[in-house]
C-alpha cells in the first residue's frame, strides 16, 4: 500500500516530495524557455506563431529538452496545487477559501504585470506604445512580455473549481472518479483532433465554442488525477517507481519525437504545427506528467534538505520573475547566432536555464527579506 505518511506529509506540515516536485518543476519552467532560443524565427528569444530551426543540433537538442525533459513542468505545478488543495477542509466556506488562495496569488500577480508593463522601458525593450497597449490589455491578458503568465489564468481557474468539485470528490468512489479520469483521457486527444481532422468538434461552430467534452476535459482532469493518487492509489513504492519510470518514459519520448518530426532545419513553419504533440492537455503529456509524479512520490524522506524547502517556497516568485533574467542570459549564450552559440547547444540551453535560475533564487531570497514580501513573491 501506499505510504500514506509520504503523501499527506511530516511533522512541520510540509509534504517532502511536493516540495522537490516545485522546485524541479521551476527549473523546468525556465528549461523550456531557454530551449525557445534555438527554434523562434526571431531575436525575440521565444517561439512566436512561425518558428525555424537553424540546424540537426538545435532540431534534436531543442527537442530533448523542451519536449522530452521539460514539457511536464505545468502539469506537475496543477497537480501539486490540486494534490494540496482538494478536498477542502471541513467546515470552509467557498469564500474563505477564495479569500485565502487569492490573497496569496494575486497580489504577486498584479506586481509582475505591471512590472513586465513597465520596466523593460528602463532598458529600451519597449516603446511606450507598446507599454501603453500592454497597459490597456491588463484587465484581459497578460502583457505581451510576459508570455509565461498565461499560466495564471487556469490556476486561478482551478482555484474557482476547487470549492464546486470538492464535495463530489469527498463522496466519490475509486470507480467513480477513474470514470471520469477515462473521460477526461478522451479529450487529451481533442488538440490532435482539432489539427488533423476538422477545427470543429462535437458541437463546436462559430455560434458555439463549447465541445461536447468541454466540462470533462482541461485542467480539472488533472486536478481530479491528483485526489485520485492522493486517496484511491494503493501502490506500494517499487510499484510506483516501476509503472512511474514507464509511464514518464513513453509519453515523453513521443513529445520529444514529435517536435523532432516536424522540425525540419531551415524550414519556416507555423509553432501550433511544430508543437501539434506539446499541448499541456495531450496523452502523450498526461502520461509523462502522471508518471512524474508517480516517482517524485517515491521520495520517502522525512526532511527535505534546507536548500530544496526554501526553493520550493520561493518558487512562485522565481517564476514570476524569470523572463526578466531568461533574455539577456540567452542573448549572451546565444551571442547573435542561434546556429553556432557561445557554446555548443546542448551545453547553451541547460546553461542559460541554471544562470536563470540561480539569480531568480538569489533576488527572491533577498526580496523575502523585505518585509511585506509576500504581497510581491507570494
Amino acid at each position: 500500500m501506499t505510504n500514506q505518511s509520504t503523501l499527506c506529509g511530516n511533522q512541520s506540515g510540509r509534504i517532502v516530495f511536493i516540495d522537490y516536485i516545485r522546485v524541479v518543476a521551476c527549473f523546468l519552467v525556465m528549461l523550456v524557455h531557454a530551449s525557445e532560443n534555438f527554434y523562434a524565427a526571431d531575436s525575440s528569444g521565444l517561439a512566436g506563431n512561425v518558428s525555424m530551426l537553424a540546424n540537426e543540433a538545435n532540431r534534436f537538442w531543442v527537442a530533448f529538452y523542451d519536449g522530452f525533459v521539460g514539457r511536464t513542468c505545468v502539469p506537475l505545478f496543477m497537480i501539486v496545487s490540486a494534490f494540496l488543495l482538494v478536498p477542502m477542509k471541513p467546515g470552509v466556506s467557498m469564500g474563505e477559501f477564495y479569500k485565502k488562495r487569492f490573497t496569496r496569488i494575486l497580489p504577486p500577480m498584479i506586481v509582475f504585470l505591471l512590472l513586465y508593463t513597465f520596466l523593460p522601458l528602463l532598458w529600451g525593450g519597449m516603446s511606450w506604445d507598446q507599454s501603453l497597449d500592454d497597459l490597456k490589455r491588463l484587465p484581459f491578458n497578460f502583457p505581451s512580455m510576459a508570455g509565461h503568465l498565461w499560466f495564471m489564468y487556469p490556476l486561478i481557474s482551478l482555484y474557482l473549481i476547487i470549492p464546486v468539485v470538492s464535495p463530489w470528490l469527498e463522496k466519490a468512489s475509486a470507480k467513480d472518479e477513474l470514470t471520469f479520469l477515462g473521460i477526461f483521457g478522451v479529450s487529451t486527444f481533442i488538440p490532435w483532433l482539432h489539427r488533423f481532422v476538422s477545427p470543429e468538434l462535437w458541437g463546436e461552430c462559430f455560434w458555439n465554442g463549447f465541445t461536447m467534452l468541454w466540462y470533462c476535459s482541461g485542467y480539472l482532469g488533472y486536478l481530479v488525477m491528483a485526489h485520485y493518487i492522493r486517496f484511491h492509489l494503493g501502490w506500494d513504492k517499487a510499484k510506483r517507481l516501476r509503472v512511474g519510470i514507464l509511464c514518464f518514459l513513453a509519453g515523453a519520448a513521443f513529445t520529444g519525437w514529435s517536435f523532432w518530426l516536424k522540425g525540419v532545419p531551415g524550414q519556416l513553419i507555423e509553432t501550433p504545427m511544430l508543437e501539434w504533440s506539446w499541448e499541456f492537455c495531450t496523452p502523450n503529456v498526461l502520461l509523462a506528467s502522471f508518471g512524474a509524479f508517480l516517482m517524485f512520490s517515491c521520495i520517502e524522506r522525512k526532511e527535505a534538505p534546507a536548500m530544496v524547502t526554501g526553493l520550493s517556497k520561493l518558487s512562485f516568485g522565481m517564476y514570476l520573475m524569470h523572463l526578466f533574467y531568461l533574455a539577456p542570459i540567452a542573448g549572451f549564450f546565444v551571442n547573435g547566432n542561434v546556429a553556432d552559440p557561445l557554446i555548443p547547444v546542448w551545453a547553451a540551453i541547460p546553461a542559460i536555464a541554471i544562470c536563470t535560475f540561480i539569480c531568480c533564487a538569489v533576488t527572491s531570497w533577498l526580496i523575502s527579506r523585505i518585509p511585506g514580501s509576500r504581497w510581491v513573491i507570494g
